[in-house]
């Protein structure tokens, strides 16, 4: 791909017409690495631009040299650290999901930082998949590949899917509302498909309704109106997980 193309990739609508995205920084580029080496028919197609600084990067891809001036053009950040891959776009995952596996469906989430960090909690704890709805942020977009870490190479994420579609494809379906059931109580667990609303609207009421998805909330003092979109999906995908990770034998590790 020609320089002048992948400075494009940073507008979705080249994203989506010459089907790649960018990965930099030297951490995201590793966790690439290993992604490649987990699924190599999804990830191990790419390219990778490198300035001096990493001339003798071992790499399993192809590796140009260019400029710091020309790495500056095409990085996203302002000071690039200089090391960046552009990668294939992955194929829409599977709808079937795998056995015991559950959903996250996000609707119309609009924040990159918020979508990153979602995926981010998703990749942790794994068994999840991110469903994104229409009008929802690019998950390929560099704000969201860089705030998730690397998660995004780990998680089976789904775009475009209306809400009218999850009554096929889920037939227990849950959502946070400020007057439904606990979290903790053990019905929480009982689902296939949590949604999610928009940062600043929700989920249409209407839309709940008619998926008969049943509420929950989670409890606090109740002193502001709504908890931020990523820590609500975070309390509860860790409630989800909650007896699992009684059970792990190695301790959390912050920032891992």
């Amino acid at each position: 791909m020609k320089l002048d193309d992948i400075k494009k990739l940073h507008q979705k609508k080249y994203r989506q017409a010459f089907g790649h995205f960018l990965v930099e920084g030297e951490h995201l580029v590793l966790e690439l690495d290993k992604a490649r080496e987990q699924a190599p028919s999804t990830w191990g197609q790419a390219q990778l631009y490198v300035t001096s600084a990493y001339e003798h990067w071992n790499s399993p891809w192809p590796k140009h040299l260019i400029s710091d001036r020309q790495m500056a053009q095409l990085a996203d950040t302002k000071t690039p650290q200089g090391i960046l891959a552009v990668v294939p776009i992955p194929p829409a995952s599977a709808a079937s999901p795998m056995p015991g596996e559950k959903a996250v469906y996000l609707h119309e989430v609009q924040d990159p930082g918020n979508l990153g960090t979602i995926l981010r909690t998703l990749a942790w704890f794994g068994g999840m998949r991110c469903l994104l709805s229409p009008g929802s942020v690019d998950p390929f977009n560099p704000k969201v590949v860089r705030a998730s870490m690397g998660a995004i190479f780990h998680v089976p994420i789904e775009t475009d899917v209306s809400l009218d579609t999850l009554a096929n494809r889920y037939p227990r379906i849950a959502c946070l509302d400020i007057g439904g059931e606990a979290i903790a109580t053990p019905a929480f667990a009982n689902h296939d498909c949590y949604l999610f609303g928009n940062e600043a609207r929700g989920v249409p009421q209407e839309a709940l309704n008619e998926l008969a998805a049943q509420r929950f909330t989670i409890p606090g003092a109740a002193k502001i109106e709504s908890l931020n979109l990523a820590s609500a999906v975070n309390m509860a995908v860790y409630e989800l997980n909650r007896g699992t990770i009684a059970n792990l034998a190695s301790p959390f590790k912050a920032n891992q």
